[in-house]
């Protein structure tokens, strides 16, 4: 049994060693990982089930996920809590959602550039996304999990690279009919979507819209400032993105 895992660890690792975006497959492998032991994903016996199983769940995200109140309190863990709220979601869907985003966005923008700085990148702009959500509910005792931030900021990055390249979207008013649109409308209509979500969001439990927008921004900015018009990918032909894949 052990050899048959060592195997196939193996194997995972060649694939996502060879891979064009290891660090994109990589992070949805351990977002992955994370949630299937932690007690939101329900496969791990030993957090019990109802009650105590809900117990364990809201222990779990105080202690990995960022706490407004805690997190300017001046306590040293809270400070790194933004980094570990990056790994930690709050159920499947949540998760799912997240890394799908990450898969048809993250591996473009990862080749672009770069294995270490798509990572740094990620990392810092998830950070600075969740702190700039939790200074604006400094009060707010709820905590906040998820990728969300960084993902958007993967987002942000795309548009600016990639504005023509082509998305395949999902639209409820269209009947869920699969169409294909430019990034650079895609984007900015779902970054205009959080902007309305966002005024109306209180700081209670619900989904980080703020934090969103701060992370699209950012993603947006870096890309403007670091790779400057010159540098701008032309997309004449037009390249066949990862988002074509999208179910």
């Amino acid at each position: 049994m052990i050899s048959t895992w060592s195997r196939a660890a193996g194997r995972t690792y060649r694939a996502v060693r060879g891979a064009t975006a290891p660090t994109t497959y990589g992070l949805i492998g351990l977002c992955a990982l994370v949630f299937a032991l932690g007690p939101a994903s329900g496969l791990a016996p030993g957090y019990g089930t109802g009650e105590a199983l809900l117990a364990a769940q809201r222990t779990y995200f105080r202690h990995w996920g960022v706490v407004p109140a805690e997190l300017f309190a001046g306590q040293a863990r809270a400070a790194l809590t933004p980094a570990t709220a990056l790994f930690v979601h709050g159920s499947w869907v949540h998760l799912l959602g997240n890394m799908l985003f990450l898969f048809v966005f993250g591996g473009m923008t990862e080749e672009r550039m770069g294995r270490v700085e798509f990572t740094l990148f990620y990392a810092g702009c998830g950070y600075l996304a969740l702190l700039g959500y939790a200074a604006v509910n400094a009060a707010s005792e709820q905590s906040l999990v998820g990728a969300s931030g960084s993902i958007s900021a993967v987002l942000g990055a795309f548009l600016y690279l990639f504005p023509r390249a082509r998305v395949t979207s999902l639209l409820p008013f269209l009947f869920f009919l699969p169409l294909r649109f430019p990034a650079w409308v895609v984007l900015p209509f779902w970054a205009a979507l959080q902007w309305l979500a966002a005024r109306q969001a209180s700081d209670g439990p619900g989904v980080a819209y703020l934090a969103h927008l701060l992370g699209f921004g950012l993603g947006f900015g870096y890309a403007w400032v670091r790779y400057g018009r010159t540098t701008r990918v032309k997309a004449a032909p037009a390249p066949v993105t990862e988002g074509e894949k999208q179910p």
